[in-house]
């Protein structure tokens, strides 16, 4: 909230000549009273291409500012015709009214101003210097452009000063579910942690498993060798025993031939 308001600026000696001085009669309003002074400031834009050519025409302080309306005259110099660029002095340009308080500007009233010659004659054909005798200035003051801006003033700057800033309040439902959810996301975290263990922990017995499948292979293709062996040597010894059966059956033979009577001894006797 502002301290001060402007309230009205009546632009007095107008129109006038460009070397003639600026007056205006400016009131405003003050809500509270005021530590330091109000600066007010006059400054002619010189050129619109550049700041280099804009000029302070005056600035003036007004205090101590008591509450309630207040109004004052404030006159300001012309500016320097010199200072101008010579195709901007007969031209339309800008005066800017300011009003600060400790520094900080806190409203501005820009107007535009027309510049020109005071006869129809030097209108229509301009000379090649310019002749500031007979250049006149009209100052729009039907249509100013204000601008406000905002200020820390003396009673906010005090309050900064008892109060500290405000802390954002923290309802005990909203730390519970915060609390909620932290003890949610770390019992995640742990289920994570225990499955990632419980899969390394699989990983591990499938990696010390797999020796032990490939030595099963290795027995599986061994124990035909052994049947095989075992089948040869079982051959061997039916063999042998063939052989015995056999030898003991031609022995057996003999005997019986040499204990009968061949055909032939039965004939001869």
């Amino acid at each position: 909230m502002s301290i001060v308001s402007l309230l009205g600026i009546e632009v007095l000696n107008n129109p006038a000549k460009f070397s003639d001085p600026y007056e205006f009669e400016i009131t405003f309003e003050c809500l509270e009273p005021l530590k330091e002074d109000l600066e007010w400031k006059l400054t002619y834009v010189g050129s619109s291409r550049s700041l280099d050519h804009d000029q302070e025409l005056d600035s003036i302080l007004v205090g101590p500012v008591p509450v309630g309306i207040n109004k004052f005259l404030f006159q300001a110099d012309p500016p320097s015709p010199e200072l101008i660029p010579a195709s901007e002095l007969v031209s339309v340009t800008v005066i800017l009214l300011s009003c600060s308080y400790a520094d900080r500007e806190f409203v501005r009233v820009g107007y535009y101003v027309n510049n020109e010659y005071d006869s129809e004659e030097l209108r229509e054909n301009p000379p090649a210097k310019v002749q500031v005798d007979h250049v006149v200035r009209n100052i729009l003051a039907e249509k100013p452009r204000v601008t406000r801006f905002n200020i820390v003033w003396d009673n906010e700057d005090d309050n900064a000063n008892e109060y500290p800033p405000e802390q954002q309040e923290v309802d005990e439902e909203d730390e519970d579910e915060d609390e909620e959810e932290e003890e949610e996301e770390e019992g995640e975290e742990e289920g994570e942690e225990e499955d990632d263990d419980e899969q390394e922990e699989e990983n591990e017995n499938e990696t010390e498993e797999r020796p032990k499948k490939k030595q099963k292979t290795k027995q599986s293709k061994d124990d035909p060798e052994e049947e095989e062996d075992i089948g040869e040597n079982e051959e061997e010894d039916l063999e042998e025993d063939l052989e015995e059966d056999i030898e003991d059956e031609e022995e057996d033979l003999e005997k019986d031939n040499d204990g009968a009577e061949t055909p032939r001894d039965a004939v001869q006797s």
